[in-house]
């Protein structure tokens, strides 16, 4: 189960947050506009991300850019 060691895996790249408009989610309480992230796993739609409370958290690829 991958998901219990996901903060001490090595990290596969970074990211840099590109906007927090969500329609649906409020993703503003979590990331940080202009803020890079370190990406621990990734799928075809989403990025699972250390963000701003220190936990990993799935987000849409739409919100990112490569650093």
């Amino acid at each position: 189960m991958i998901h219990y060691d996901w903060t001490e895996r090595p990290t596969l790249k970074k990211v840099k947050c590109v906007h927090t408009n969500a329609e649906k989610y409020m993703v503003n309480n979590v990331l940080t506009e202009g803020n890079l992230y370190e990406v621990k796993n990734e799928t075809d739609e989403y990025y699972f991300v250390i963000d701003n409370s220190g936990k990993i958290g799935g987000f849409y690829k739409e919100y990112f850019q490569d650093a």
